[in-house]
């Protein structure tokens, strides 16, 4: 192995990590923010959540094909392997569930404010919006794990 592809292969790793423990972090700290029901905690963990997502997720989103392409590459691997389109499909399936998810966070944030704003509860849009966020979380969160298992694993799969 060369030291190109080691690096390669570093960074992907943090990329990988990177999506993975934002995205669970992220989840984590909206969902209990959600429970407490108080416009302000709602307001200040999103907006968090929105910075979070722009620096590190978008960061590590943009990295993950470019270093997984040049790392395929630098060892031989071709594209066509099956266990490499199958995380290529996963990731687009990643990204179709992420790019509402941006929109609604960003959305549920300015619905808090809002209610801070106002001294109002949370309005119902925003509960609604929450609860199609975290469904929303569920089948890209299981993508991420599964690329991961199968960038460890990289098994044998006809296609």
């Amino acid at each position: 192995m060369n030291l190109w592809a080691d690096i390669l292969r570093w960074l992907h790793v943090i990329g990988a990590t990177v999506l993975f423990g934002t995205g669970a972090g992220i989840a984590f700290f909206m969902l209990l923010a959600q429970r407490t029901g108080r416009p302000e905690i709602v307001a200040h963990v999103a907006g968090t959540v929105v910075v979070a997502d722009t620096i590190f997720t978008a960061t590590a989103v943009l990295v993950q094909p470019i270093s997984g392409v040049l790392l395929a590459q630098a060892i031989g691997w071709p594209l066509s392997e099956g266990w490499i389109v199958l995380s290529l499909l996963l990731y687009v399936v990643t990204g179709l569930f992420w790019l509402p998810v941006v929109w609604i966070q960003i959305r549920i944030r300015n619905l808090a404010r809002r209610a801070v704003a106002e001294n109002r509860p949370l309005p119902d849009e925003e509960k609604r919006l929450f609860r199609i966020w975290f469904a929303c979380g569920f089948p890209a969160f299981a993508a991420v794990a599964a690329i991961i298992w199968l960038m460890v694993t990289r098994p044998t799969i006809n296609l």
